[in-house]
């Protein structure tokens, strides 16, 4: 399967739409159902446009946005289960490729996610903000192309970086974000939070997500350390 994206699609840049269902951590299925290693495995891949909505929302616009001509091979991924809008429905837009958003302006740390699990970073900055904390939050939509100019703006700005995704922690998006400052000879301390290198047991999602460090709770430890360090 992975051949037949490079060489029937890819290769030739045909307009082929990639539905990834169940991204993420979907839980009471065993390890082998997890959406864990689709943006590792797939960012390699030149001419994929890869990216993760966090919401409803941001699904039907970016399902739009797929179909429109001239847009190549496309990859959407979404997890499994319930949103988070009750009001779902909304008139589609078009979302330039590879453009991503500022949901909240911080000056302390740059909080860098993809998918939904930017809706539990919501959730964290009001209870940091009350602590003294203040978080920047951008929605990156995209992993492949990445927004560049997000990219040199958080690396010129801020002195801390957290990445966070519900996919491998290696060759995601904080592998991506690494590579860029690098690259760039940017100089934030970058912090990765994602899936660890094991295979997710079986468990409700909600107990998964905190085995892994990526509840609520758990990432607002990981920013106090890094705050009060």
């Amino acid at each position: 399967a992975y051949d037949n994206i490079i060489h029937d699609v890819a290769i030739s840049t045909q307009h082929v739409v990639f539905c990834l269902d169940r991204a993420g951590l979907v839980g009471q299925d065993g390890p082998t159902h997890h959406g864990a290693f689709d943006m590792a495995a797939l960012r390699p891949i030149p001419n994929l446009t890869i990216c993760s909505p966090m919401d409803e929302h941001e699904l039907r616009h970016l399902m739009f946005t797929a179909q429109l001509p001239d847009k190549g091979p496309f990859v959407i991924r979404y997890p499994r289960g319930r949103g988070v809008l009750t009001d779902w429905h909304c008139p589609m837009h078009e979302i330039p490729i590879g453009k991503g958003r500022l949901l909240h302006e911080g000056q302390d740390i740059a909080i860098l996610s993809i998918g939904p699990i930017g809706n539990v970073i919501q959730s964290v900055i009001q209870q940091a903000e009350e602590e003294g904390i203040s978080l920047a939050h951008y929605d990156m939509r995209f992993l492949n192309p990445i927004d560049e100019a997000i990219l040199n703006e958080v690396g010129l700005k801020y002195k801390y970086i957290v990445t966070v995704e519900d996919g491998v922690i290696q060759g995601g998006l904080g592998s991506a974000v690494l590579e860029y400052m690098s690259d760039h000879a940017y100089s934030p301390r970058v912090v990765r939070l994602g899936l660890p290198d094991q295979f997710v047991e079986h468990g409700t999602p909600e107990e998964l997500y905190k085995l892994t460090g990526l509840d609520a709770g758990s990432i607002l430890e990981t920013i106090r350390k890094i705050r009060f360090n």
